[in-house]
Parts: structure tokens; C-alpha cells; sequence
């Protein structure tokens, strides 16, 4: 079983892994192109070639990528922007590209789509995208459009979950940002390794999408209440809740990979968050603590659609079998954590994909088997003039960011 949750962004937080916008049209031949030095000294090219030729569903893209960047040795980082940008702009125009060439001259015509689709994107025909931007199985398990498909064919925004009341300051500070008016949001456009920031290291923003920053804010933990992020990885929504709780309170964080609650102390020791106690739990009937909590944030393992901008080799790894298996764990984890809300308290479901069976079959399997759940509406934080309503499906041209869906329910009193 496939769990594609935890990839690593396509951003610009360091050289190592930035991708370079495109500089000019593009050209029919990169040899020809006077920018670049000789084909035979492009070492970034050979990289491309190797970390696409090793990558496979055992072993994501992403994780292949940063081995090789590692063991490269001196590499500018120009060659190693080059390299991230040519991996995965292979596999985002993989199914455009002709299968019977070199890896070299896939990679080059995927450059070339890529600069033409930047600079001339009316030129890409709708039936085209539907046609060959995604594996078929897709078409029977969300409906695609082409909005969307545009959308994950461009390279993704870096977003920054900010400290509240640091936006404005924090926007001067780094420069090159906008704001996401509806959250405590930045988009990133700069060049700069974030990750070397003292604003960072002192726990003033947080590298975070803004469809997952869109889960926090439909929690709206209060002060003082008690919490439990279920699922919750490197911590990234237990910054959150810990944020919206301002210190005050507790957040129970559990998961089932001990590496991720390392990771987790790592970064609310930066972020300065104390409120939170980290524990180990499997995801079975038997729960990490026997606390009744104010509400439960489930932010399930899930095939990741709702990431395909940032990662695009998961498109060709992921299968409608690891869509059925997952849809079958969310609903036990669901059913396991249901019992820990006391009445009156919140459940919200999220997960990072938009396939019907993980996002609306779930909570319907979920609602007919607890009638003492009913339906919570939430705004959608990014159309604040639509009416509440008990499930968000956030797609990607709505927010700017990932896709999300989000269900709430509050326990009967």
C-alpha cells in the first residue's frame, strides 16, 4: 500500500532543490541554445537522467533526487536548480513526451514544454491536457478538468504559514512575497534559502501549503482547550492548533513513525510551541490515551492527488488499488478516533487528495455509521461568500496551493 503523504515540495527553500523559472521561449534544440555551456559538460543533465532512470514506486523521485544531489560533490546551484527542474519536468510532461527516446532527449523536450507552457499556456488545447497529462484510471475516480490539469501543469507556489500579526513585517523583511488576504499566509517568489533565515529559526513562519493551512483555520482551536492531531507526521498542523490556541491548552500529537515525532520535537522546539505531548500510536482500535478532547483532527494518510503540482512522479506511481486500500484505512481510523470526542466536541477529517472514494465516501461511510455525529458547516476559507457547508473540496486553482478536503462533524451533547 502506497502512502504518498510526506513528499518533499518542489520550492525554492534551498538551491539544492529550486527549480528556475523559464528565461526565454523555448528553444527547438537546447544544444543550439548560446546560454548554455557544451551538451558534454551538462552534468545536470546526466544527474536528471540518473535519478529518473532509478526512481519507481519503491523509491519516489523526490528521495532519489536529494541521494544524488548529495553525493554530486561540487555542484553549483545552478546545476542543482537545473537538475530538480529537469526531474520534474519529466514526470510532469511524461505522458507528452515520446517513450521510444534517450532519457536525455525526453528530458530536453519536457524543458522545452515546459518554458512553452509558462510563456504561452492558450497554446496547450484543453482535449490535450485530458487526453495526455494524467494515467487513465484517474478519469474514474474525480472528475478532472481542464482547469485543474492547468493548474498542475505549472510550477507550484511556496507557501509560509506566518506567525499571527508577522505578515506584514515579515513581507518586508524577505521581499518577493504576496499575501493570501482570507489566512496568515505568504506566497514565496524569491530565491533565497528560507531555511537560513533567522526569521525561521526564530519561529516566525513556517514552511507550509495554504490548502493545509486551510485545515487549521477550519479547527479554530481556542485557548485552553484540548486537542488531538491523530495523524500528525512532522507536526505542521500541531504548530498550527498551537498557534491558534496561543500557548494555552493541550495538543496530544500522535503517529506511528517515530522519526516523524523526532522531526516534530525538532520544530516546535523552534517554534517555541510547549503545549503538546508526542506519543506513538499505530492507528488501531487501542488509543494512545483515554483523554476526551475538544476536537480531533484526523489528517489522514491518503494517494495524494491534491499534491500532483509539487509532485509529479506520484502521478505514475499511484494506482486505483492504493485508492481502495487507503479509503478502507481512513474509515477504521476514523471509526478508532471517533470515541475520544466528548460531547459537543469537533472531528474534522482532512486529506490531501480529491478522489471520491477518500474525500465524500469516507464521510458518508462514517455518518451512517455514527448517528451521534452530525454535520459541522465550515466557510470555505477561500470563497468566504459561499454559506457553510459540512465538506470543503479545495482544489488547487481555488487556492493557489494543494488540493484538500475537509469534513467536520460535532458529537451530539
Amino acid at each position: 500500500m502506497a502512502v504518498l503523504r510526506n513528499v518533499v515540495p518542489q520550492s525554492r527553500l534551498s538551491p539544492a532543490y529550486r527549480p528556475l523559472r523559464p528565461r526565454r521561449a523555448a528553444p527547438t534544440d537546447l544544444d543550439d541554445d548560446p546560454s548554455l555551456p557544451p551538451r558534454d559538460t551538462l552534468r545536470w543533465l546526466k544527474l536528471a537522467t540518473a535519478v529518473i532512470e532509478q526512481s519507481s514506486r519503491e523509491r519516489p523521485a523526490d528521495a532519489v533526487l536529494r541521494q544524488h544531489l548529495r553525493d554530486a560533490g561540487r555542484l553549483s546551484n545552478e546545476e542543482a536548480a537545473q537538475t530538480s527542474q529537469a526531474v520534474f519536468g519529466y514526470f510532469r510532461w511524461r505522458g507528452w513526451l515520446d517513450a521510444s527516446l534517450k532519457i536525455e532527449s525526453q528530458i530536453r523536450s519536457a524543458l522545452e514544454l515546459t518554458a512553452e507552457f509558462a510563456m504561452n499556456p492558450q497554446t496547450f488545447r484543453d482535449a490535450d491536457l485530458l487526453a495526455r497529462t494524467l494515467p487513465a484510471w484517474v478519469n474514474d475516480s474525480l472528475p478532472v478538468n481542464a482547469a485543474w490539469l492547468r493548474t498542475i501543469q505549472a510550477e507550484a507556489t511556496l507557501w509560509l504559514r506566518v506567525r499571527p500579526g508577522r505578515a506584514k513585517a515579515l513581507s518586508q523583511v524577505l521581499g518577493h512575497t504576496r499575501t493570501c488576504p482570507l489566512l496568515d499566509a505568504l506566497a514565496y517568489g524569491g530565491e533565497e534559502d528560507l531555511f537560513r533565515r533567522p526569521e525561521f529559526h526564530a519561529g516566525d513562519f513556517e514552511i507550509q501549503d495554504v490548502a493545509s493551512q486551510a485545515v487549521g483555520v477550519l479547527c479554530a482551536a481556542k485557548p485552553g482547550e484540548t486537542w488531538w492531531d491523530a495523524c500528525a507526521g512532522e507536526g505542521g498542523k500541531t504548530l498550527h492548533l498551537s498557534a491558534q490556541m496561543q500557548g494555552k491548552g493541550m495538543i496530544w500529537a500522535s503517529d506511528r513513525a517515530e522519526w516523524r515525532l523526532k522531526k516534530l520535537k525538532q520544530r516546535t522546539a523552534r517554534a517555541k510551541c510547549f503545549n503538546y505531548r508526542a506519543i506513538l500510536w499505530g492507528g488501531g482500535a487501542k488509543l494512545p490515551t483515554k483523554t476526551r478532547f475538544d476536537g480531533v483532527l484526523l489528517d489522514a494518510p491518503c494517494s495524494g492527488l491534491g499534491t500532483w503540482q509539487r509532485n509529479p512522479h506520484a502521478r505514475w506511481t499511484s494506482t486505483p488499488e492504493d485508492v481502495r486500500e487507503l479509503a478502507t484505512v481512513q474509515t477504521q481510523l476514523l471509526n478508532h478516533v471517533a470515541p475520544s470526542v466528548k460531547p459537543g466536541g469537533k472531528l474534522i477529517y482532512s486529506v490531501c487528495t480529491l478522489t471520491r472514494a477518500e474525500t465524500e465516501g469516507v464521510a458518508a461511510m462514517f455518518q451512517a455509521a455514527h448517528p451521534e455525529f452530525t454535520p459541522l458547516p465550515m466557510p470555505n476559507p477561500f470563497q468566504t461568500h459561499k454559506p457553510p457547508q459540512p465538506q470543503q473540496c479545495l482544489w488547487p486553482q481555488g487556492t493557489g496551493g494543494g488540493g484538500m478536503f475537509i469534513a467536520g462533524w460535532r458529537r451530539s451533547g
